[in-house]
């Protein structure tokens, strides 16, 4: 869902997308994040926020399976701020970028355990694959990975699990909402 659609939750998606931006501008300035004032804990699943940069390359992306933080606009604020200062495959944001990224927040259902392949389809579902202390996540409707072999193949690479070896398997929906990519809101293009 784009925050600019309607529906009942995109006045919310949309205070959380400006919600992800402030936290992480504010981070970078040395400051902490504002959250929503009188925002009682929450019942909620887990929440990753993913930056894209220009050319929609990848450019930070951390979240939670689960929750951490007692409400939703925490655990994006929580989240929005690791992507951009602590993702470990890229250096931290500098303030210059922020205006060139696109937030991507991708708000997971709970965590169901699966018996096998044919429960999976990397459209509609992301994974966990755990083995152990080890575990690799991948969200769903990623670009490339079509089929639940990549999916399972990508996941445990990430967390470095032996397919060989006894692994399980747990799936979740997750519901993407995203600013449009540098150039198209104006085109009212999707990221």
């Amino acid at each position: 869902m784009d925050a600019s659609q309607s529906g009942a939750e995109a006045p919310r998606d949309a205070e959380l997308l400006a919600l992800a931006r402030d936290a992480i501008a504010r981070s970078l300035a040395g400051e902490a994040p504002v959250l929503p004032v009188g925002d009682a804990p929450e019942p909620h699943g887990g929440v990753f926020v993913t930056l894209w940069g220009p050319g929609h390359r990848l450019r930070g992306c951390i979240g939670h399976i689960t929750s951490i933080e007692p409400t939703v606009a925490a655990e994006v604020a929580a989240c929005a701020v690791a992507s951009a200062t602590s993702d470990p495959r890229f250096p931290v944001l500098d303030p210059d970028e922020l205006d060139a990224v696109a937030i991507e927040l991708s708000i997971l259902g709970p965590l169901q355990v699966v018996e096998g392949v044919a429960e999976l389809d990397p459209r509609r579902f992301g994974i966990v694959v755990t083995q152990g202390s080890r575990r690799g996540v991948l969200l769903p409707g990623v670009d490339g990975v079509d089929t639940v072999e990549v999916q399972l193949a990508i996941a445990a690479q990430k967390g470095r699990v032996d397919l060989e070896r006894p692994y399980r398997i747990e799936r979740f929906a997750a519901r993407k909402v995203h600013e449009p990519a540098a150039g198209e809101a104006a085109q009212g293009l999707r990221a």
